[in-house]
């Protein structure tokens, strides 16, 4: 590696005095020296701009190309060519929040756009600007139900992607919440648990392991213990799913990475928060509406800023004042772009491509079926033999298998990127491999 710095001494000195210290060591200072130690580099000499980005592209041509084969919350849709092109314009791509609306009508327009299919896909009457991404999204909004119930517990059901509650839980430790989490049996949610006292309830829809389960009896029992239900789902199942409004909930959550946006190594990724009109004021963050100035002209504005953190500080129900807009506008353009014909047709080939590999791979004798639950893209079998070293050597090969998950089972996903050949290829490399 090479140094590469974009600033001169005098330029460095300057900086240094500013902020009150002699070196840029003293910067550092706080470190206990034993980390600092650790952290020794060896630095070639400053390089040219030229010599820099021939390092650079030689590191990066060491990345290997991937066919996915795994889902667990972040899946390899194909992305529209006119969607980066229109993304990296710069009036998009250099935009911040829209501190000022009266000038941010583009972005606001957009955000507007990103509102309206989020509360089009999720049945919900309201949705805010975007939120970092779906686990956190899922924690926001248990501080939503806990504001609303003024109570201290949440039901988490343990088909909920385990990531995402690590994320629940961290948020509740630092506000004294009880999360709580409620069985799983054959991979669905335990129908028979405690109710008493609770803020809500969060489940996922499909859940972790690609099941589409029936919540009715769960959202009824949640209700009448007069806590909310927070369903946390993926929005391109959605468009051939019963949205969470349709199946009661109060409050849907989630990410919308799987509209189009590349996995890019774990983000960035979108968040979407929406809710009936109940508790639009408890959302976090602000929500974009559109009206008419004194013109009589479409303008967009900042309907509500629920941004109470201005007042309230330690005291607010919630500290997101940011929001994904570009990923958000991401998502805008992949909607606009599919429309419903073609959101339901991805959820067709989805559907189709991981039955066939669900087929395939149980030809194999190689593994078992797990559950006979419906499914669209993900799904869950037995493996009986190592399967763990099988996963390096697809690696090598060029491909990121299933999730172990435990016990030998293995979450697959595919999505409408891969047809019957390539898969067929995947299955011979793994039957190889065994």
């Amino acid at each position: 590696m090479f140094k590469y710095f974009p600033h001169t001494e005098e330029d460095i000195k300057q900086m240094l005095k500013k902020v009150g210290v002699n070196s840029i060591d003293d910067l550092f200072k706080d470190i206990p020296k034993q980390i600092l130690e650790k952290a020794k580099y060896d630095l070639k000499d400053g390089i040219s701009e030229h010599q820099l980005i021939k390092e650079m592209e030689e590191i990066a041509s060491l990345n290997k190309g991937l066919k996915v084969f795994r889902g667990a919350g972040a899946y390899d849709h194909y992305t529209p060519s006119v969607i980066p092109f229109l993304v990296s314009r710069g009036e998009f791509a250099t935009s911040y929040t829209p501190y000022q609306p009266e000038v941010s009508q583009g972005t606001l327009q957009y955000i507007f756009e990103f509102q309206s299919y989020v509360c089009e896909l999720t049945g919900m009457d309201a949705s805010n600007a975007s939120v970092y991404d779906g686990a956190t999204a899922a924690a926001e909004a248990m501080f939503m139900a806990t504001g609303a119930t003024r109570k201290n517990k949440i039901l988490v059901s343990k088909t909920v992607n385990p990531r995402t509650i690590d994320v629940i839980k961290t948020y509740a430790h630092f506000r004294g919440i009880e999360v709580l989490l409620v069985a799983e049996k054959d991979y669905e949610t335990v129908k028979d648990f405690d109710a008493e006292d609770i803020a809500g309830m969060i489940v996922q829809y499909p859940n972790y392991y690609g099941i589409i389960e029936d919540y009715k009896e769960l959202i009824d029992k949640v209700h009448e213990a007069r806590g909310l239900v927070i369903m946390i789902s993926d929005l391109q199942s959605l468009a051939v799913l019963k949205s969470p409004g349709e199946l009661g909930a109060d409050i849907a959550v989630g990410d919308g990475q799987s509209l189009g946006i590349p996995l890019q190594f774990g983000g960035p990724y979108v968040g979407y928060m929406a809710t009936t009109s109940k508790y639009v004021r408890r959302l976090p963050g602000r929500i974009c509406g559109v009206t008419k100035d004194v013109d009589g002209k479409r303008a967009f504005v900042l309907t509500l800023q629920a941004r109470e953190q201005h007042i309230r500080r330690e005291k607010a129900n919630s500290n997101i004042c940011s929001n994904q807009s570009l990923m958000a506008l991401w998502v805008t353009i992949y909607l606009s772009v599919m429309g419903k014909s073609g959101m339901e047709k991805i959820n067709e080939v989805c559907y189709n491509n991981a039955s066939y590999l669900k087929e395939k791979l149980l030809k194999t004798k190689h593994f078992k079926e797990v559950y006979n639950k419906p499914f669209i893209k993900e799904f869950v079998l037995e493996a009986n033999f190592d399967y763990k070293k099988v996963e390096d050597v697809l690696l090598d090969k060029g491909y990121l298998t299933g999730l172990h998950i435990g016990d030998n089972k293995i979450l697959f996903a595919v999505t409408e990127k891969y047809d019957k050949k390539e898969i067929d290829k995947f299955v011979e490399v793994l039957e190889n491999a065994i």
